[in-house]
């Protein structure tokens, strides 16, 4: 009769020192750790028949082993995952929620709004999660320095309303001689309406008035984005 083997899991804290995530770290710097040991750090714990690293291994087994992927996933996502519970989950979001703002503020400190991944790394901690749109505008100079970033108007879970000489105001008080457009889709459908469309146009017809220029408008959706400027819809 064959004997069945049985396999333990060695805790953490019986791992030789240099395999332990926090030693391994402090001796030789994150560039030594991979994605789920980093990820074991944070969760700081296992279960009972899991340790931290292969918690953090199932979780990105969850994900396909893409972190951006993981970056998306809800509250709900995360505390329906075995060993992942409410306190887990909240360090997960929260690490998150802290790089998205830390790269707004680069933008911030930049001080210059080049391309749409500047207006992206700005503007998707404000409003890419909503469960409701919100409409902003970024106001500019002459040599595309940030003056300004305001919520204008905020709406329901698919539509909200802007009256075009609010945004005219603002940028005439702000001095602009550009604006950029953002605004967010909850459903998910990056693809503009459109009432999107001829709001566009008609806050590009006022601002050519005054000599103000309309250079972007994005709609925006987790970390993806859909440009009226690539589509042809501004700068004209």
């Amino acid at each position: 009769m064959k004997q069945k083997l049985i396999i333990q899991k060695l805790p953490i804290r019986e791992w030789a020192v240099a395999d332990r995530p926090r030693e391994k770290y402090l001796d030789k710097g994150f560039q030594a750790l991979s994605d789920s040991e980093l990820l074991a750090i944070l969760l700081r714990s296992g279960t009972p028949d899991l340790s931290a690293v292969d918690l953090a291994k199932l979780l990105l087994k969850q994900c396909d082993h893409s972190l951006n992927k993981l970056s998306n996933y809800t509250f709900n996502d995360l505390i329906a995952i075995h060993g992942i519970g409410e306190a887990k989950a909240l360090s997960i979001l929260t690490t998150f929620e802290l790089a998205k703002r830390c790269r707004a503020e680069k933008v911030v400190q930049q001080k210059r709004i080049i391309t749409a991944n500047d207006i992206l790394e700005l503007m998707q901690p404000k409003i890419a999660d909503l469960p409701h749109e919100e409409f902003w505008v970024i106001f500019l100079n002459q040599a595309s320095n940030l003056l300004g970033v305001e919520r204008l108007a905020q709406g329901g879970i698919s539509y909200t309303s802007i009256d075009p000489r609010l945004i005219l105001k603002k940028a005439i008080t702000y001095t602009a001689t550009g604006i950029i457009l953002c605004h967010n889709h909850p459903s998910g459908l990056l693809k503009p309406s459109d009432e999107d469309i001829i709001l566009t146009e008609k806050i590009d017809e006022m601002c050519k008035l005054f000599h103000i220029s309309l250079i972007e408008h994005l709609i925006i959706r987790k970390n993806k984005y859909y440009s009226f400027y690539r589509a042809g819809l501004t700068g004209k």
